[in-house]
């Protein structure tokens, strides 16, 4: 598993490839044991976070995902930590659907480069 040369990499890299919505492509970049936190769920490693992504995927073909205000919060040679927006846009039903909320990225250094090691996303408080 090959990771990212950067913290800054990394995302780079992932928020492009997320969008091709094919998740082998993202497992360079993610932990094996990386945990995620959707409004969905918590999903711990590979197996569990290629379901979750890929029944988004699955709901919101065309689904378009990006990222905004990326802020590091937290650096040293061995972990980084941002904060960001993300915003989507897909197609429900013949309508265009938009959301958005704030997401917390965790990033460790591996013998091999940069990974995810947890992300956590979640709406906007009221």
């Amino acid at each position: 598993m090959s990771g990212a040369a950067t913290p800054e990499a990394a995302m780079a890299a992932y928020a492009e490839l997320i969008n091709r919505h094919d998740f082998a492509l993202l497992i360079p970049l993610i932990d094996p044991k990386a945990s995620f936190w959707f409004s969905s769920g918590t999903y711990e490693g590979h197996e569990a976070a290629r379901d979750a992504f890929e029944r988004t995927w699955q709901r919101l073909a065309d689904e378009t995902y990006w990222l905004e205000d990326l802020r590091w919060i937290a650096r040293s040679a061995e972990a980084a930590s941002c904060i960001y927006r993300f915003h989507w846009r897909a197609t429900i039903e013949g309508q265009v659907v938009e959301g958005k909320g704030r997401g917390t990225t965790v990033l460790a250094m591996g013998e091999s480069g940069w990974h995810i090691v947890h992300e956590h996303l979640s709406a906007f408080p009221e």
